[in-house]
């Protein structure tokens, strides 16, 4: 599905236009709005503006070879909306469903694809944010307003992937990509392939590669966990001849994922050296003869410091039985000609280098805010229950897990959203901000990610742009879901807030 703007959505786009409610964002997060403004505040005005030239976000990002879901799909998708098939899911048939959300909800009309937000401006006076917007597919400058806003936009740089430099990488003389950045063209069959990384791309790339390519080399700096998650559970299996209803077994499914993330995250915190040894041990028997498991698959952080690759029916692990793909760990000296230099001396020559290195973290969409004329820098402020932002008016913010689905905690913000509204309603209140309490004026101002409890690469990289959290509530988020799931429908909406 590729955007089709009618003659009616042109129209309203290129006139000053104000909307109750303005969501940044046509992906998981910001469709979840959509439905939940549809379905419970059906009289509020509301719109979507998307960067990209369609809808789905991450899944309209990366379509490289393979590209998947690393959670399962009965947590990561919505509520509202069971899931039909398998687990674990290729992102095609995630748009998919994205597609039947948007024509069940009748939410094509309310997107606006190639819209471009450059600045967003609150005016107390006014009550109202101004959104200033540029047409990517014509260039045409346009200017909304908005009584609410709903950042809905993700955490990464869609068009700027990250990749370090490395020594060399001009006398390459093969071909050098991006996932994120991923040509429609390039195709590697028969070709030899280097993937650097060895995270959940890598992990998803690696085994879609090695079924035509001569071969493929996971190419590492350091070992990362893996667990190879069964596509279909085992529990879908034995309920399947009970012929229940979709919706019993879609809950059954949800209740039963929600356990297994409960357990991997919180094993992972109370007890890591156990979740360590289940973690290596599994994967042990689905290797090859004779790896070297201590090398390359025993990492050197605790469990869940970093995402854990999920690898469905270890068919990265069958690729290396196969012959077909193999791992090195060691470091880059430099790109020659041929391929990939490393510390070793070694060189892997590659007709193809993927260059699977993560993404740069993205700050609201590094999109410049103000407030009544003055700039705001959110690495000053602190967080409201990890969705609304000290000092910044009438503006919510999706943000879900990076151990659970996302999804989860999503549809638990657009629930604490739907209190919001319904709380100011009962006051009277068109303006709502977080403001710190009398008490917590000379708290700590925390990282917005502690590096102990979570600490790959991206998360290191923005530390220093991100928003703070303090050492209390209501100012302290990156909770685990069995923590919000009790906290976030009972947070109290006069605590932390205020409303005129």
């Amino acid at each position: 599905m590729t955007r089709a703007a009618t003659a009616d959505q042109e129209q309203r786009s290129s006139e000053n236009e104000h909307l109750d409610v303005l969501i940044i964002g046509a992906g998981v997060s910001g469709i979840g709005a959509a439905h939940r403004l549809r379905t419970e505040f059906p009289d509020r005005s509301f719109a979507i503006l998307e960067a990209q030239d369609a809808r789905g976000g991450t899944w309209w990002t990366h379509r490289f070879p393979g590209a998947r879901s690393d959670s399962d799909l009965f947590t990561y998708g919505y509520r509202h909306k069971p899931w039909r098939g398998a687990s674990i899911a290729a992102g095609g048939a995630i748009l998919d469903y994205l597609d039947e959300v948007i024509e069940e909800d009748d939410l094509a009309g309310r997107i606006r694809y190639d819209h471009r937000v450059t600045a967003l401006q609150w005016s107390s006076d006014d009550a109202r944010w101004t959104a200033e917007v540029v047409r990517t597919d014509t260039g045409e400058r346009l200017r909304l307003t908005a009584s609410f806003l709903w950042m809905c936009q993700g955490y990464y740089n869609h068009d700027e992937p990250y990749t370090p430099e490395w020594p060399g990488t001009e006398r390459f003389e093969g071909t050098v990509v991006h996932p994120q950045l991923w040509p429609d063209d390039l195709d590697c069959a028969g070709k030899r392939v280097v993937v650097i990384g060895s995270g959940s791309t890598a992990a998803t790339l690696v085994p879609a590669l090695a079924g035509t390519a001569e071969h493929v080399t996971t190419l590492q700096r350091s070992p990362s966990y893996w667990f190879p998650a069964p596509t279909v559970h085992e529990l879908a299996t034995m309920l399947e001849p009970l012929d229940l209803p979709p919706d019993w077994t879609h809950e059954i499914l949800r209740r039963q994922y929600v356990q297994q993330l409960d357990w991997l995250a919180t094993t992972g915190r109370d007890d890591p050296d156990q979740l360590h040894e289940f973690l290596v041990e599994t994967i042990r028997p689905l290797l090859p003869e004779g790896t070297d498991v201590e090398k390359h698959f025993t990492p050197s952080y605790r469990p869940w410091q970093q995402r854990i690759a999920f690898v469905p029916d270890g068919d990265f692990f069958a690729s290396m039985r196969e012959g077909k793909a193999s791992v090195v760990t060691d470091t880059i000296s430099e790109f020659t000609e041929k391929g990939v230099q490393v510390s070793s001396g070694e060189v892997l020559e590659a007709d193809v280098v993927v260059t699977a290195t993560g993404f740069n973290l993205s700050v609201f969409g590094d999109i410049p805010f103000t407030v009544d004329g003055e700039p705001v820098d959110f690495a000053s402020r602190v967080t409201w229950r990890g969705m609304m932002i000290s000092g910044v008016p009438n503006m919510a913010y999706a943000f879900g897990y990076f151990r659970h689905s996302w999804t989860l905690r999503v549809d638990l913000i657009n629930d604490l959203v739907g209190r919001l509204f319904e709380r100011m309603a009962e006051r009277g209140a068109t303006t709502v901000v977080p403001a710190l309490r009398p008490g917590d004026e000379d708290m700590p101002r925390l990282p917005w990610s502690d590096l102990d409890n979570f600490n790959p690469g991206y998360v290191q990289r923005s530390q220093d742009r991100m928003f703070r959290q303090g050492d209390r509530e209501p100012w302290t988020h990156m909770h685990e879901h069995d923590h919000d799931r009790v906290a976030l429908p009972e947070a109290d909406l006069d605590d932390g807030l205020r409303y005129r």
